[in-house]
């Protein structure tokens, strides 16, 4: 992964492959410390010294903020020592350093690679050195430096979010907090004690699976004879899609026939899915495109979206809305649980829906649309030249002026383009959820249409569950008031939280790797960020 070092030696990647490779499996779901602990005695009671402390930070070149945040966590110890004890190495220490490993063993992030902390671990894990007491107290503090690097980069993100137009507010790390709470041993289940959500654990076990099935397996393009192959068609080539949808988890037994058999049918239809594919079980050019993607493409783009996943805040266990562009798809999660699975339809990518965060607090039935600015001077007024009843046609009306031409705004009604609701977060995107009288545009598998806005299949649904805390409004007056003609606000009891986001690989409810198409190109900008030569 490229950071701050994008021309890494061969014998540097030689030397992590070989040490990450000594340390055996870590893709565990629970990771236990697996390094047996010299005991023998390596040094006195003693304190960290705030000589060695002040020389440390001099020789490491630290910034202000990291030095600070290692000073306060050995004044609040009363610089007691955290990864040694009497007898050696501390279970702490074990601890951090399996998720140390795992985390660089998956993510390829060689900004955080230590060679000489690394060969002083595996010195004293195999009990062929004894250190000094200045080279104990050097390796303490080399410990929490690294902590609080680890935790920074495997946590937060290694790339700034905002450069790439990622408007959601990157996640606080309480770093001192953190490592006191792992110092005194609370980390019973580390996957719920690191800050992140279980998704990126779950993506990370697909990770691991497809570096492995890239070690085992030479990968090559499956070419076909005819453009879609149907059930009952026979040919070579089937007998290559099902070794292919096989190794990718989506046949579950393996044949040799040329024949498109029933158990193939259901394969291309997981496969499809996945993939955000029309499932109509032909194996066509699409489904080809997909099957031919390099293995080392479907990793950096895993890689990409992990390194989205960290910049994500922590959500807990609120109500909240997320939209997630790619999938054409908005679900509200309550208690951690998903509650609602809606179609929308996103911006088109000349007008791209913009990446952010904000709150939904009101919302709004038989809504007015205030048309922005560049829809009036771009559509409406070239309307009215060539039809002077325009605005009466499309149930418009002028209510001012602003910048030397009209405001103008729809009126309620069938026709109006937020059809008959819309809930509102406040933003400087002008961007918002709402109905549509353009139903069709639901039915298709690729839903980016819209000037940015994001329109969404049964708003119905999505306002009785935001005003389930109101008793007022039942599913009767909740159908009474879209259909009245008179706009009208509701204001939540609560505001919830909506995220924008955007990700094209993520794992299923039901634990399938799920991909999706790049639409706006973001995973090209953020590979850049990521890889010295991406392939996305």
């Amino acid at each position: 992964m490229k950071k701050s070092m994008p021309n890494t030696p061969i014998k540097f990647i030689f030397l992590l492959i070989c040490v990450l490779a000594f340390h055996g499996n870590s893709d565990a779901q629970t990771i236990k410390p697996t390094h047996s602990i010299e005991t023998t005695k390596l040094f006195t009671s003693v304190k960290i010294s705030s000589l060695v402390l002040d020389s440390f930070i001099v020789s490491q070149n630290l910034d202000s903020d990291h030095a600070a945040s290692i000073k306060d966590f050995y004044k609040s110890r009363d610089n007691q020592y955290t990864w040694f004890m009497e007898e050696g190495l501390s279970e702490q220490a074990g601890q951090f350093w399996n998720l140390y490993e795992q985390y660089l063993n998956y993510s390829k992030d060689s900004v955080l690679f230590r060679p000489d902390l690394q060969q002083k671990w595996l010195k004293m894990t195999q009990g062929d050195s004894l250190l000094s007491k200045e080279e104990i107290q050097f390796t303490e503090l080399q410990f929490t430096s690294l902590f609080f690097d680890f935790v920074s980069r495997a946590y937060a993100g290694t790339v700034n979010p905002s450069e790439l137009k990622w408007h959601i507010p990157k996640k606080k790390l309480e770093l001192h907090a953190l490592l006191k709470k792992f110092a005194i041993g609370d980390y019973e289940d580390l996957e719920d004690w690191a800050p992140i959500g279980p998704g990126y654990f779950l993506l990370r076990e697909k990770l691991m699976k497809l570096y492995r099935l890239n070690e085992k397996n030479k990968f090559f393009q499956i070419s076909s004879s005819k453009r879609v192959y149907r059930p009952a068609d026979a040919a070579p080539e089937i007998t290559l899609v099902k070794k292919r949808l096989f190794l990718l988890g989506d046949l579950p037994a393996l044949d040799s026939t040329h024949l498109y058999n029933n158990s193939l049918f259901e394969a291309v239809i997981r496969f499809q899915k996945r993939h955000g594919l029309v499932e109509d079980g032909l194996i066509g050019p699409a489904v080809f495109k997909h099957l031919n993607t390099p293995i080392k493409e479907k990793i950096e783009r895993i890689l990409v979206n992990l390194e989205r996943m960290r910049w994500m805040p922590n959500s807990g266990t609120k109500r909240r809305v997320l939209v997630n562009i790619p999938e054409f798809k908005l679900r509200v999660y309550e208690e951690g649980r998903q509650v609602l699975n809606l179609d929308v339809v996103v911006g088109k990518a000349a007008n791209r829906t913009v990446i952010f965060s904000d709150e939904i607090k009101h919302v709004v039935f038989s809504p007015y649309w205030n048309l922005p600015q560049s829809i009036v001077k771009n559509e409406v007024m070239p309307g009215l030249e060539h039809n002077p009843d325009y605005l009466r046609l499309h149930n418009m009306e002028i209510v001012g002026e602003r910048n030397g031409l009209p405001t103008i705004r729809q009126k309620p009604g069938s026709s109006n383009a937020l059809g008959k609701v819309k809930f509102i977060f406040p933003n400087r995107y002008s961007i918002y959820l709402h109905d549509t009288p353009a139903k069709t545009l639901f039915e298709r598998n690729r839903r980016a249409f819209s000037h940015g806005c994001i329109r969404v299949r049964q708003p119905r649904e999505l306002a009785k569950l935001l005003l389930s805390g109101k008793p007022e409004w039942s599913e009767d007056s909740i159908t009474d008031a879209m259909n009245s003609g008179n706009e009208k606000w509701v204001a939540l009891n609560k505001p919830v939280p909506v995220y924008i986001t955007y990700f094209t690989a993520w794992v299923g409810d039901l634990g399938e790797l799920n991909f999706r198409e790049d639409i706006y190109g973001h995973d090209r900008k953020l590979a850049r960020h990521l890889f010295e030569s991406p392939s996305i």
